[in-house]
């Protein structure tokens, strides 16, 4: 059975997409050029409550599911990755952790900041020694009185720099593994708390990635997120979601690669053939003409050929996006959904990746040029096979999953 959003999703896309095109796109190229935040961007997507999909109405978000949060994600990739990782990450990993775990103080006190985008929100697990390997995480958190301080380093956190929360993960116990694992929410204000290495990036530039530094953080006791040695339950609980919407981002991407390379492609006739074999078939007006130069682009398929790449990246466009929506859908009516998860991720991710390199390869010598957007979307997909586990772990996940073991990744 084919899933199809219904209309309040057509109504919600629609929406979203014009914000998307016609704000977001607009300074997309220039976002990616300069490594600079979307601050239009973002500034837009509060206004249309694209920073609390997922948080109720009674703490001033959108109230929305998962599968409209993954359309949201979707659309804003479309017209530029950076915004729509950033968004992702605040409405997914750091932002649902405290709606599913928190305390009702910790849910009134960081819900509405969040929900309105007062405060942008990020998720920090990953460590220098641990990547695929969270459990063997070793920043540190020590009881002391009404306080706990944390102390260690953190690393490929999105949003660093930007966020004004984040939700850390520390070992608070001698528990082996994830046993020994808590999480934290973190102010950005606290003493001790600070960024350290802002990396340039192969793609994604508008969306900052660094470093984060605890040297010797305080907190209050209150800051515990879930309960004790209870964080590895929270961050993989968050990644399963946010799979999710990397799959979204991945559907975004690879469509806006897809119609890009239909829209070029349609401007030219390889070998003097229209793309659909009839050559009494008329061409269309083209959009943007390109200057001939050393080099040219000169493809060298027939146009049945070509018209044979556009279907199968249309295919695999198909798949990827009923793979994401069926994993939103699962996570929405509250069905076990981690395996779903991990395959949306993977197959998504892979797609996305696949589509970006055929859209470099269609336009040929142009698609490797920054004149075009081919070689943008072919940087921005990479990552997405990396983050929010690699596409190792996925298929580590799934295949645990498959052969019945316990869905814990330690």
């Amino acid at each position: 059975m084919r899933l199809e959003p219904g209309s309040q999703y057509a109504h919600l896309r629609d929406e979203v997409r014009e914000f998307a095109q016609s704000i977001v796109k607009r300074h997309a190229e220039e976002v990616d050029r300069d490594h600079r935040f979307p601050r239009e961007a973002i500034e837009g997507a509060r206004e249309i409550d694209l920073m609390g999909i997922l948080i109720p109405p009674e703490y001033g978000g959108a109230g929305l599911d998962h599968l409209a949060f993954t359309i949201c994600v979707e659309e804003l990739a479309r017209a530029c990755a950076s915004t729509a990782v950033i968004v992702d990450v605040h409405n997914s990993v750091a932002s649902e952790p405290i709606l599913l775990f928190g305390s009702e103080d910790q849910k009134r006190a960081w819900l509405p900041r969040l929900a309105s985008g007062e405060v942008l929100g990020a998720f920090a697990l990953t460590e220098p020694g641990s990547g695929s390997d969270a459990a063997a995480l070793r920043t540190t958190a020590r009881r002391v009185g009404t306080e706990w301080i944390l102390s260690g380093t953190k690393v490929f956190i999105t949003n660093v720099g930007e966020a004004g929360m984040y939700v850390v993960f520390a070992r608070t116990g001698s528990e082996p593994r994830a046993a020994g694992v808590s999480a934290f929410i973190v102010p950005a204000d606290s003493d001790g708390l600070r960024v350290g290495q802002v990396f340039k990036k192969m793609g994604l530039n508008g969306s900052p990635t660094g470093e984060l530094l605890l040297e010797d953080v305080r907190v209050e006791a209150t800051a515990l997120l879930h309960s004790e040695g209870g964080g590895f339950t929270v961050a993989m609980r968050a990644l399963d979601s946010g799979r999710i919407g990397i799959s979204g981002q991945a559907v975004g991407i690879a469509d806006a690669a897809l119609t890009e390379a239909i829209e070029y492609t349609a401007q030219h006739e390889p070998f003097g053939q229209p793309l659909d074999g009839n050559p009494g078939s008329p061409r269309p007006t083209p959009r943007r003409r390109l200057r001939a130069g050393p080099g040219n682009h000169q493809i060298s398929w027939g146009g049945q050929g070509i018209g044979f790449m556009l279907a199968d990246m249309a295919t695999r466009l198909t798949a990827a996006r009923q793979m994401a929506y069926h994993a939103a859908v699962l996570c929405m009516q509250r069905r076990p959904f981690t395996r779903e998860a991990s395959m949306a991720k993977l197959f998504c991710t892979d797609a996305a990746m696949d589509i970006a390199i055929e859209g470099v390869q269609l336009a040929g010598g142009y698609g490797y040029i920054a004149d075009l957007p081919f070689e943008r979307h072919f940087r921005d997909a990479k990552a997405l096979q990396i983050y929010e586990g690699s596409n190792q772990v996925q298929r580590m996940v799934i295949a645990r999953q498959l052969l019945g073991g316990s869905s814990e990744r330690n």
